[in-house]
């Protein structure tokens, strides 16, 4: 894949059009207040992996509506009684679930504590996952996929319900007796970068303890940029809904712009690493590129906050695959130099 979008130089100043709606933050305030009507009633079993080196836990909490989340929490097995460990709490890429349980168990593995939350109705592709929707957008039209789930009303869009079961994801991780709740890390790639980024705005003014977040090649970003250009991936399953459906684009645009990252983002008050490929279709790097300039950089009618530090690291000639094994060494030392390690 050629580079098809703008010049880095033009990258590093692009910002997004999308205007915010007035009622944004008025939105998300009752939308985590309803989900906090649940108890979190979080569950934490142990379950046999396979592996010496660490100890594995199922999850269960109370994500959006009340609904079972399920996750996996990961510690290592030489650990220390007492003494609290950082803790990973990482989202999955689009289609995929929190998988095996021995699958992925590489940041308990450097010595955190590693909670994966598994997303609400994936695990078909990818990962494999457990958690059903059990709340559908009953009567609602939709293209295949998920991204048109629910888009006639902002109350019934899908991903209302995962970015509350992100928030949700943080709060169950810091809630556990191992885990030092005020050192918090964001991680995902893709739809997980997305979900990161989200959980970042949403819990910025509402949990303490974030530490950082780590977004890499991150989904659900700029999406009218990313609906007007993108070739391949989730984004053309809304291209392809508003192809059939010709007279339903603003009122679309009108819905998706309560989800979209560039907002969530914009009120992060947590330092930043983020990744962008360069010739990635599936992630344009300008939607990226929106998503890291908006961050931290505050909204609303809050005083003007501090921009937290951020960075961005360049991978000019991958696709979505990103920076994969060698970014995953620099988020290493990332997370070690903020934690003065």
């Amino acid at each position: 894949m050629p580079l098809f979008d703008l010049t880095l130089d033009q990258l590093r100043t692009y910002t997004s059009a999308a205007v915010e709606p007035e009622d944004f933050d008025e939105f998300w305030d009752r939308t985590l207040a309803e989900a906090r009507d649940f108890p979190l009633d979080d569950v934490y079993a142990p379950v046999e992996n396979h592996l010496s080196v660490i100890d594995s836990f199922d999850v269960s909490f109370a994500g959006f509506g009340g609904a079972r989340i399920k996750g996996w929490l990961h510690l290592p097995a030489n650990r220390i009684t007492g003494h609290p460990l950082p803790v990973v709490v990482q989202f999955a890429g689009y289609s995929g679930g929190r998988g095996l349980v021995q699958q992925d168990t590489r940041w308990a593995q450097a010595g955190y504590a590693h909670f994966i939350m598994d997303t609400r109705g994936q695990g078909y592709g990818g990962s494999l996952g457990e958690t059903a929707d059990p709340h559908p957008s009953a009567g609602d039209v939709a293209y295949a996929g998920l991204m048109t789930r629910g888009i006639s009303a902002r109350e019934d869009y899908y991903y209302r319900r995962v970015f509350v079961d992100a928030f949700r994801a943080i709060e169950a991780a810091q809630a556990h007796p191992e885990v030092d709740a005020t050192k918090v890390i964001l991680s995902g790639v893709s739809q997980g970068g997305g979900l990161a980024i989200a959980a970042a705005g949403l819990a910025a003014a509402r949990l303490d303890g974030i530490l950082c977040t780590l977004a890499d090649v991150p989904f659900l970003q700029d999406f009218a940029r990313a609906i007007d250009i993108t070739p391949r991936g989730p984004y053309p399953e809304i291209a392809a809904f508003l192809g059939r459906h010709r007279d339903r684009y603003e009122p679309a645009l009108a819905v998706l712009n309560y989800f979209d990252g560039v907002h969530l983002g914009r009120r992060a008050t947590a330092p930043a690493l983020f990744s962008v490929a360069q010739m990635d279709d599936v992630c344009p790097p300008s939607t990226v590129f929106a998503a890291f300039n908006a961050y931290g950089t505050g909204a609303g009618a809050a005083a003007p906050q501090a921009v937290p530090a951020k960075a961005m690291e360049v991978y000019r000639f991958n696709n979505h695959e990103g920076g994969q094994e060698h970014h995953w060494v620099k988020q290493l030392r990332y997370v070690a130099d903020r934690l003065g390690r």
